[in-house]
């Protein structure tokens, strides 16, 4: 299974007025690892847009531990954890050093630009093999 880190610092304005980052920063943070990873494999968005594939987040969930306050350096920890005909769900840990601040994931669709589901390994064989690789999966 591919898993990647990306570091990423508390801002300023991610923060409330005690300096604790605000909770919806840490979607924001999962985005950030998900479009990392996705360009380590060399699959960038822009690649599945060129196919007219989009990938629509379904459900998101993250469960905090500890805050992150301003200016920590966080680092995102992310892994493609599942790859199903019609969707993939990532997973992540956000962690400042050794500790675990929260964790979660996202799943997505593929849909083409009607907002309809497309079968990857039908629609983009090409997609399908690399994201397979990424999870060390047989065809």
């Amino acid at each position: 299974m591919k898993k990647d880190k990306t570091t990423v610092r508390v801002r300023y304005k991610d923060t409330d007025q005690m300096g604790v980052a605000y909770y919806a920063n840490y979607l924001v943070w999962f985005e950030v690892g998900r479009t990392e990873m996705m360009r380590s494999l060399e699959l960038p968005y822009r690649e599945f847009e060129k196919s007219n594939i989009f990938l629509p987040v379904l459900k998101a969930f993250c469960e905090y531990k500890q805050p992150a306050r301003y200016d920590d350096q966080l680092t995102i920890v992310t892994r493609l954890e599942s790859l199903h005909n019609v969707r993939l769900v990532f997973n992540y840990e956000i962690r400042r050093e050794d500790e675990l601040l929260a964790s979660g994931y996202t799943e997505h669709a593929f849909v083409n630009d009607s907002g309809r589901p497309v079968v990857l390994k039908k629609f983009s064989p090409f997609l399908w093999n690399r994201l397979c690789q990424a999870l060390d999966k047989q065809d």
